[in-house]
């Protein structure tokens, strides 16, 4: 129905709109966040004939819905994020949408603005040839899947507040056009251990907070080894726990009276995150030699859709790849109960995206073009 060059003038348009998130953003980053290509999306879902809302989730970062009624009832629904990683170690222009040797570069390009492209590329299909979709058909272009995923909670939300009874979601990232079926949750716990300063000439006066908390990390890194030695989910996945963040003392000459770190504990299916973040603590009660409090910033559990949904059997047999799982987190951690049939599925390979480099191939975006659409019932299954 669309050529790969025709998805790749729209991801050219996409990947010269700067999207950084404002947390990673740096002197090459352009305007941070998600506004000015939020703004250029709205627009083109209303000339494409779409139902058009803008929601802004955070201050100058909205997110666009938008819908197209169907032939018949029921709803499918795309959850794209706008947003990107940062572009300072780049090589090259990372907003130049250039296209060489079959791909098209430019930070984006892969993650995931080419879901967004191949989602654009249809609409003006659909238009041109005064097509309708098989169901109603929600797009949603989200921010801040990057960071924080505020996006996703706000469009969970936003599908209940209206009311929709989504039949089938592809959560966009980039999966080689197979459907992805399963990832790890994750609980993001704070803890801050308390000492009490003194000179470092003197340091028996005091108590160590950055000592205290070393043996308390050391006495994690052995819990997630422990972690590896379990025997795997279905998919052969294992929780894992890494310490991320540290910050502790306050002068080179002072016994440093506090310390705080972040743990990331990834969850597997049927891991329940309550008890995941009591165990940790549990765990620093014995381990701590100090006092330290401790709080929940982050907490949701695994993705997890039966393989043999009869949604993800088309896509297997549409796109020649069996269900995976995959190692990274996605939006669909908020989508729980949202959808009766809930896939992670885009072009590219997720080996392309955050790097020095980033480019997707035009035979991707040919593919998942063609996936999309049988599933819109714009041609033939």
């Amino acid at each position: 129905m669309v050529s790969g060059e025709q998805v790749a003038g729209w991801l050219q348009r996409l990947v010269c709109i700067p999207s950084v998130a404002p947390a990673q953003a740096g002197p090459r980053a352009g305007a941070p966040g998600e506004g000015q290509v939020a703004a250029a999306v709205a627009g083109w879902f209303r000339e494409l004939g779409g139902e058009v809302e803008v929601e802004e989730v955070l201050p100058g970062r909205p997110s666009v819905y938008g819908i197209w009624r169907g032939r018949g009832e029921g709803w499918a629904a795309v959850d794209v994020h706008m947003d990107t990683v940062g572009v300072e170690q780049m090589t090259g222009d990372p907003f130049s949408g250039e296209i060489r040797d079959g791909r098209v570069y430019g930070r984006g390009s892969v993650d995931t603005k080419a879901s967004l492209a191949v989602v654009l590329a249809l609409l003006e299909a659909m238009q041109r040839q005064d097509a309708r979709p098989r169901t109603n058909l929600l797009v949603a272009a989200t921010i801040d899947e990057e960071v924080e995923g505020h996006g996703a909670v706000a469009l969970a939300a936003w599908v209940r507040r209206k009311g929709l009874r989504l039949d089938q979601l592809a959560v966009a990232e980039p999966t080689g056009c197979g459907p992805v079926v399963e990832h790890r949750g994750a609980v993001r716990l704070e803890v801050r251990v308390q000492g009490e300063p003194a000179h470092s000439s003197q340091p028996h006066l005091g108590k160590n907070a950055v000592t205290a908390a070393a043996r308390l990390i050391v006495a994690l890194d052995a819990e997630h080894q422990r972690l590896q030695a379990l025997p795997g989910a279905a998919s052969g996945a294992r929780p894992t726990l890494t310490v991320t963040v540290i910050q502790g003392g306050a002068g080179m000459n002072v016994v440093p009276d506090s310390c705080t770190f972040i743990i990331d504990r990834r969850m597997v299916p049927g891991e329940i995150g309550d008890e995941v973040a009591a165990g940790l603590e549990a765990l620093a009660r014995r381990e701590c030699p100090l006092p330290f409090q401790s709080r929940v910033l982050k907490q949701f559990a695994a993705f997890s859709q039966d393989p043999e949904a009869p949604w993800v059997r088309q896509l297997v047999e549409w796109s020649g790849k069996e269900p995976a799982a995959a190692p990274y987190g996605t939006n669909a951690l908020a989508y729980g109960g949202l959808a009766r049939e809930c896939v992670v599925m885009g072009p590219g390979s997720i080996d392309q995206a955050h790097g020095v480099e980033e480019w997707v191939a035009l035979s991707e975006l040919e593919k998942m073009a063609c996936i999309y659409a049988r599933w819109w019932g714009l041609t033939a299954e």
